[in-house]
């Protein structure tokens, strides 16, 4: 290719697909452009509790959840600092970075942190778990990452919750990047506080996070002498902030709120089963062109490899970071790097909100198959395309 036809690295990308953040939908980018209100007028006021409602029926939740405004890393660790108390045992399940990273926020809050890890192309057994659990009736907090992004697996939290509500534990859930993806609810894994955002998989930027907590956590909270409060990371803040006659505790973020607004719109309108089934597509037809090609997948078994993003493991001896350059300046892709562990193993293929389309699992594997052959890597990029397009077909 002509190094004038290359793109620069100061040039925006033709396509952006990665594990985030990920573009926005164009109804949000139209919201985040339209009047910002005065927070306390009553056109606001009214506006805020309607987005809490929406989002409290999209979550399927009793009460609406809170939006802390800032980005879902607000969330998690508002919900280590508020839920966990100083004498409180808590088990971390740690299956890749991001699980492994709330080990570190809980240690901050806990008498002591317990923690079953896997290797980070695995997921953890909820079996493993039950058993744990009842070596060690001691524990008050269990916290798991849904969707760990640098690994591309999923969890089954539904069935860790149940184990873990059957052990009279409560569960922390990091569900960032697969809630409005795939069918997952705070109710579905019993989660004491479940922290999600629209910055993924509902395509709007990063900038909120939605936090739902169960009854029973709002107790542990309110009897936690320890819980933040006048604090960016307080739960008790914003715990009754979506009524129209409360205060805030600080200016909320409007023009994401509008965002918000449009993102909670467009996923009603199209409708749960039909989002999940584009992502659920996307993700399969990527797998399969990623397979199809020669290259393996970085989940040790494909039943775990996550609908919004897919993790590729780099062939033997090729480092991530020269193949993902090459795909940008080459094609104008923008792909995601792994994180820590992960880091120059793998190339991670985002499939959230706008990208959740099966043509981008077209586009991803043509960046990324050509360019691991200007790499000098021996693919077969014509059978990867013709395996994308088979599965799309069969849909």
């Amino acid at each position: 290719m002509a190094d004038s036809l290359r793109y620069a690295e100061t040039m925006p990308p033709v396509f952006t697909l990665t594990a985030g953040p990920v573009d926005a939908y164009p109804e949000v980018l139209r919201a985040l452009g339209t009047t910002v209100l005065y927070d306390y007028d009553p056109a606001f006021q009214a506006f805020y509790q309607e987005v809490s409602r929406k989002a409290q029926s999209v979550m399927g939740v009793d009460t609406p959840p809170m939006i802390l405004q800032g980005e879902p890393v607000l969330g998690l660790e508002a919900a280590a600092a508020s839920l966990i108390a100083k004498d409180d045992v808590v088990l971390n399940l740690a299956s890749g970075v991001y699980g492994k990273g709330f080990g570190y926020w809980a240690a901050r809050y806990a008498k002591r942190v317990e923690e079953i890890e896997v290797a980070y192309d695995d997921c953890i057994d909820p079996e493993t778990v039950r058993r744990y659990l009842t070596e060690h009736p001691e524990i008050a907090v269990v916290c798991v990452c849904h969707h760990d992004t640098p690994s591309g697996t999923i969890n089954d939290i539904d069935a860790i919750g149940a184990i873990v509500a059957e052990a009279g534990a409560l569960l922390i859930v990091d569900a960032v990047s697969s809630f409005g993806g795939m069918p997952t609810s705070p109710a579905a894994c019993k989660a004491g506080v479940y922290v999600t955002g629209p910055n993924k998989c509902l395509g709007c930027p990063p900038s909120l996070s939605l936090v739902a907590v169960s009854d029973a956590a709002w107790a542990k909270i309110e009897a936690n002498p320890h819980a933040p409060f006048a604090s960016m990371l307080s739960l008790k803040d914003w715990r009754h902030a979506w009524k129209e006659t409360e205060a805030f505790p600080f200016t909320p973020s409007v023009a994401e709120i509008n965002g918000l607004n449009a993102a909670l719109d467009r996923y009603m309108d199209e409708g749960a089963d039909r989002v999940w089934a584009r992502h659920a597509l996307t993700a399969a037809a990527c797998r399969a062109g990623i397979q199809a090609m020669g290259l393996s997948l970085w989940a040790v078994r494909e039943e775990i490899a996550s609908p919004t993003t897919t993790a590729v493991r780099m062939p033997e001896g090729v480092d991530a970071a020269p193949v993902m350059a090459e795909a940008r300046a080459r094609y104008g892709v923008s792909l995601s790097a792994g994180r820590a562990e992960t880091l120059g193993r793998l190339i991670r293929i985002g499939h959230m909100g706008p990208t959740a389309q099966p043509i981008y699992a077209l586009i991803a594997v043509a960046a990324l198959g050509g360019a691991l052959k200007a790499q000098g890597v021996d693919i077969d990029l014509a059978a990867g395309m013709a395996a994308v397009q088979i599965r799309i077909d069969a849909a």
